[in-house]
C-alpha cells in the first residue's frame, strides 16, 4: 500500500470509534494525522497509541458545531503545515427513537449542525489548500440510513442522505482540481454511537456480526492510496452476517 510518509491527514470524530481507528490507520502508513474532536482526554488516548506504534499526531480539542473553531483549525493548519492532503469527515450524531413530529428542534439542529454543516464548514476551511497542490482526498462518512427510510430516525437519515448529496456535488466541483472526493455508508458498526452497549452474551455475539471500526478504516486506507488515475466515489459497506 501507498506510504503517506508526509501526507496531512485531518479526521473528525478522532476520539473513538471509527475516527480514532482511522487515524490509527492513516498514522500507521506513514500520514501526520491532526486529531479532530471534543474530549481532549480521548484525544491524548489515541495520541498515545498513535506515538507508540512510531506514528505522528497532534491534538485538536474542537467544537464542529461552531464556524469559529472551524475556521480558527483551518488557520492552525495552514499555519503549522500549509497543505492538507486528506481530511475525514467522521463525526457524527444520532439522536434515534422518536418520530419526526415528537423530535425536539435542538435535536434536529444538533444532529445537522453535526452531520451536514460541519463537514461542509471543514470543506470549507481545507478544500483550497488542497485545490492550491492540485491534488487531495476528502472522505465524508455517511450510513446506509441516507439511502433507506429510518423510522424513529428521520432527522438522522435526512442528514446523511445530504451528507451524500453534498459528497456528489463536492466531488464535480473538485476534481477539476484533481481533488477526490469519495463517501463511504456502513451499515450496523460496532461502537459506541448511538449509546448502545454489549452487556450480555447475546449482545456481545450481535456485537462481533457488525462492522468493526477497523473494517472501516481499511475501506479509507484503501481510497487513499488509490492509483491517481481514478477514484471511487462510493462505497457501501454490509456486515457479511445481519447483527
Amino acid at each position: 500500500m501507498t506510504n503517506l510518509t508526509g501526507q496531512i491527514a485531518v479526521v473528525t470524530g478522532a476520539a473513538r470509534g471509527i475516527g480514532a481507528a482511522v487515524s490509527l490507520g492513516l498514522a500507521s502508513l506513514g500520514a501526520h494525522v491532526v486529531l479532530v474532536a471534543r474530549d481532549a482526554a480521548k484525544l491524548n488516548e489515541v495520541e498515545r497509541q498513535i506515538n507508540e506504534a512510531g506514528g505522528k499526531s497532534t491534538i485538536a480539542a474542537v467544537d464542529l458545531r461552531s464556524p469559529d473553531q472551524i475556521e480558527a483549525l483551518g488557520r492552525q493548519i495552514r499555519e503549522q503545515h500549509n497543505r492538507c492532503d486528506i481530511l475525514v469527515n467522521n463525526a457524527g450524531i444520532g439522536l434515534i427513537g422518536k418520530p419526526l413530529h415528537e423530535t425536539p428542534l435542538e435535536d434536529w439542529q444538533a444532529t445537522f449542525e453535526t452531520n451536514l454543516q460541519a463537514p461542509y464548514l471543514m470543506i470549507r476551511a481545507l478544500a483550497p489548500m488542497m485545490i492550491e497542490a492540485k491534488a487531495g482526498h476528502i472522505i465524508n462518512i455517511s450510513s446506509l440510513a441516507g439511502r433507506n427510510p429510518l423510522p424513529n430516525g428521520a432527522a438522522y437519515s435526512a442528514s446523511k442522505w445530504g451528507l451524500n448529496g453534498l459528497t456528489y456535488s463536492v466531488a464535480e466541483e473538485l476534481r477539476q482540481y484533481g481533488v477526490r472526493v469519495s463517501v463511504i455508508a456502513p451499515g450496523s458498526v460496532n461502537t459506541e454511537f448511538g449509546g448502545g452497549s454489549a452487556a450480555g452474551p447475546e449482545e456481545a455475539r450481535r456485537a462481533a456480526r457488525k462492522i468493526q471500526p477497523a473494517d472501516v478504516a481499511r475501506v479509507v486506507e484503501m481510497l487513499v492510496t488509490q492509483a491517481p488515475q481514478s477514484f471511487v466515489s462510493e462505497v457501501l459497506l454490509r456486515p457479511t452476517q445481519k447483527p
